[in-house]
């Protein structure tokens, strides 16, 4: 039985990868494994994928101490932490939701996958308020990635008190937002497929592999990677997309969202790109300057085309 909808297995067959997918695929698992269980207690940071209420597609970042995320069982993961007031996905994760989730270590430059069903854990006034709430994913999908193209950074450090700014909202990048985007060698991607299954993944690159063709239009390449083709599927059935642009030194965060287009003209690839992906962003949203996770300078990684 294979794991892909049709979305990723014609990505995968107009890139001549669908056999290395099919035996990539195969690490897929729904259910949490001890060394997963363990990565995942190492954590300070995951990034999650969902749907809001207009059906734009947001990623988000949670941070909390050591164990904040964790394997309840075989399962079941629980993460002890809920998107602030005025995140994208406050309102939207009060209820049940499809979830997409990402735990990224840099330091050690590992990552692992999670897709599934998402609760609000508390009542249901503690989750809308943010305080004290959390949520708690039964897995469908668990699956680590390779190293390649994560840059290694390491935690400066860790201030749950920090007086978080209130969220700046807008339709376009300003110059400082562009400047911000243009000098990233890391995002996140959030997408969900036809049925409205989300997924969270990590993109990387030297600065500038993300570029902004205007205030409204993003580009990034695609390079080779496990040919599982799990976002650009997505995209290739659903093109609501959104993408989260850590400010890794101070902790703020730039969430985007809008459509996304694969791209196939060879004149808009990159050096190493198999593909290129066009974004329109419809909405902005920005906590600028201040956060509770602070990380030191990167370490490129040396795979980088």
């Amino acid at each position: 039985m294979t794991h892909f909808h049709s979305g990723e297995v014609a990505v995968q067959q107009r890139m001549g990868q669908a056999h290395i997918a099919d035996r990539v695929g195969r690490m897929i698992r729904g259910d949490i494994p001890d060394v997963a269980a363990s990565f995942l207690a190492e954590q300070s940071m995951v990034v999650i994928a969902a749907a809001d209420d207009a059906g734009r597609v947001w990623a988000s970042e949670l941070v909390g101490p050591l164990g904040f995320v964790h394997a309840v069982d075989a399962r079941t993961i629980a993460v002890d932490a809920f998107p602030a007031a005025g995140d994208p996905l406050h309102q939207a994760l009060a209820r049940p939701a499809r979830l997409g989730m990402i735990a990224l270590q840099p330091e050690r430059r590992r990552r692992m996958r999670v897709n599934g069903f998402a609760m609000p854990t508390g009542s249901a006034d503690r989750a809308r308020d943010g305080v004290g709430a959390g949520l708690r994913i039964a897995v469908d999908q668990v699956y680590s990635n390779c190293p390649k193209y994560i840059s290694r950074r390491r935690i400066e450090s860790y201030l749950p008190g920090v007086d978080i700014p209130a969220p700046r909202y807008g339709s376009e990048l300003d110059a400082r937002q562009r400047e911000l985007v243009t000098a990233a060698d890391a995002f996140f991607v959030a997408t969900a497929d036809a049925d409205g299954n989300a997924d969270a993944s990590h993109r990387g690159g030297n600065p500038g592999f993300l570029q902004v063709l205007s205030a409204t239009q993003l580009r990034w390449p695609d390079y080779h990677g496990n040919s599982m083709f799990m976002t650009l599927g997505n995209i290739a059935v659903n093109p609501h997309c959104g993408i989260l642009i850590p400010d890794w030194t101070t902790g703020g965060t730039l969430q985007l969202t809008g459509t996304a287009e694969l791209v196939w003209a060879p004149e808009t690839f990159t050096a190493g790109a198999q593909c290129s992906i066009d974004f329109t962003i419809t909405d902005v949203v920005e906590v600028h300057g201040a956060g509770p996770l602070r990380w030191g300078p990167a370490e490129l990684s040396p795979v980088n085309p």
